[in-house]
């Protein structure tokens, strides 16, 4: 389950962490089977008695972790077939589109700060890491449970969706001026290169966070936090 083409064959991604664990269990996934060892048995017993689980030895699910310090518990979850990306979802509300991103941290950062932020739907280029990726699930911290994240042409979306479009650019209008609006897109790119030519063209209102010191570059999952900050602020004015 480590490796992507294993994730799609299967249909099946791995959740570590009695946190993160629970948090999908009382989900709308679907858990197929729990791994425990007996040292957190008591606290397993406690989730849901309609799911599988087995007891293994701590040696057995060491070799299916993924983690270089293994928690006690590691769950297997069907990955699912929803949601159907429905443009209707997107209006009344703001969502983030992820261009190229590739580093599983960030990924896993920017999905645990929509849920921060109650943003409901993360839309990714399709060249952007799995979201399923262990690196990205364990990032998350549970979060992944209730955040819809959508792989997609990014260029098909921004062309037929009529929303604001927000995106973060270095020649952009200073945030802190920025007038949000109740609804809209925030366009965040790869951590090297930005956004790509063809999503940058069809950004119509680009928006930068001032440098006030020397640093060379934001992080991409920092910036998309302020972003996200910034327009809950807006809303509460």
């Amino acid at each position: 389950m480590q490796h992507k083409k294993f994730r799609r064959e299967h249909g099946f991604f791995l959740v570590e962490g009695y946190k993160s664990v629970s948090e999908f269990v009382n989900s709308p996934y679907q858990v197929e089977t729990v791994y425990y060892t007996p040292a957190i048995a008591p606290k397993v017993l406690k989730l849901s008695q309609k799911i599988n689980f087995q007891e293994i030895s701590s040696g057995i699910l060491g070799k299916i972790s993924a983690l270089k310090t293994p928690a006690n518990i590691i769950a297997v979850i069907k990955i699912p077939q929803w949601p159907v990306l429905n443009y209707n979802m997107l209006n009344k509300k703001f969502s983030i589109l992820l261009d190229g991103i590739q580093d599983p941290g960030n990924m896993g950062a920017i999905i645990r700060t929509a849920d921060w932020f109650g943003i409901e739907h993360i839309i990714c280029s399709e060249d952007s890491v799995d979201v399923y990726n262990p690196k990205v699930v364990q990032a998350t911290m549970g979060s992944l449970a209730r955040v819809n994240v959508h792989y997609t042409d990014l260029s098909a979306v921004l062309s037929q969706v009529n929303l604001p479009v927000f995106g973060a650019l270095l020649d952009g209008e200073n945030i802190y001026h920025t007038n949000f609006g109740p609804e809209g897109l925030i366009v965040m790119g790869n951590e090297g290169n930005g956004l790509s030519p063809e999503v940058k063209q069809l950004v119509n209102k680009a928006v930068t966070i001032p440098r006030m010191g020397h640093a060379e570059s934001l992080n991409v999952a920092i910036a998309t936090a302020i972003f996200c900050s910034e327009i809950t602020r807006s809303k509460h004015l």
